[in-house]
């Protein structure tokens, strides 16, 4: 059987109904950029969890199943992209996925989703930290947050004052684990926050941009999401990393404006407009 030739990038992730995370974000700005966005939900959830109350249904179990038939109709992707993992089981089958279903024509985009100013997410054990940073050897493009990026180099985190060659020793190290591009994001520097971005055998660049609005769930899935589409479609990584920071300021601000509740995370669908194609 054959299939339509658009690019298509296969997401793996949870899918929360409400709160503007995860798949919910992924599927529209994805299909936005012109890419068709394939989800594999690892998880169920009525709202994400910042909420007192949830529903949730683990999906790890029939992830497997789920994927044989993906098999049997011949899929390629361009893309495959992954972001929140609640299990050791679900890293392995990650990268199962990811062995199974790379060609070399797929860019892998892996968000290693761990944990935020400073703490590791209670749900993350130091075994699957270990399993995350295989995971991160398979990948050709990763999206850490400063707290991540510590992480996964033995770093010690510090809120602030952090310099160029402490982020380029983190990112070198990062891109000795076998990706070919990083962007650590996040870095606070006053009344700035800055991405550092390196790309094996290019220079490394620091963008910075004020701090705006207060910080919401789903901005880190919109950033990954603008990173991953522009990955198959092949723009040039320092300036989608510039365009995808520029989204999320743009649409944290369009929150604050609307006065949406910080938990139900970033406004992003009357913005969509302007994430232009590139």
């Amino acid at each position: 059987m054959s299939h339509n030739r658009q690019k298509k990038i296969a997401v793996i992730n949870d899918l929360s109904g409400y709160g503007r995370c995860s798949l919910a974000v992924a599927m529209p700005v994805i299909s936005y950029l012109g890419v068709q966005c394939c989800p594999v939900p690892t998880s169920i959830f009525s709202n994400h969890t910042g909420f007192k109350d949830y529903f949730f249904d683990d999906y790890t179990d029939r992830i497997d199943d789920y994927i044989s038939k993906w098999h049997k109709l011949n899929l390629t992707f361009e893309g495959i992209a992954s972001g929140f993992l609640g299990s050791k089981k679900q890293i392995e089958t990650v990268i199962r996925f990811i062995e199974e279903f790379r060609s070399d024509k797929t860019t892998v985009i892996v968000d290693p989703v761990m944990g935020d100013h400073g703490r590791i997410y209670r749900t993350y054990t130091d075994e699957m930290c270990e399993e995350l940073g295989k995971l991160v050897a398979c990948a050709d493009i990763i999206t850490p947050n400063l707290t991540e990026c510590c992480k996964l180099t033995d770093t010690p985190y510090k809120p602030e004052g952090w310099k160029k060659a402490e982020l380029h020793r983190m990112g070198r190290m990062l891109l000795d684990k076998g990706p070919d591009k990083v962007v650590i994001t996040g870095i606070p520097q006053g009344g700035m926050i800055a991405n550092y971005v390196m790309e094996k055998g290019k220079e490394a660049k620091l963008f910075r941009t004020h701090k705006a609005g207060i910080e919401r769930s789903g901005t880190g899935d919109l950033f990954a999401s603008i990173i991953a589409a522009d990955a198959v479609n092949n723009v040039e990584f320092s300036r989608s990393v510039k365009k995808a920071s520029g989204f999320v300021k743009k649409c944290i601000m369009k929150s604050e404006e609307l006065a949406i509740p910080q938990i139900d995370g970033v406004c992003f669908e009357e913005e969509l407009h302007t994430l232009k194609r590139s």
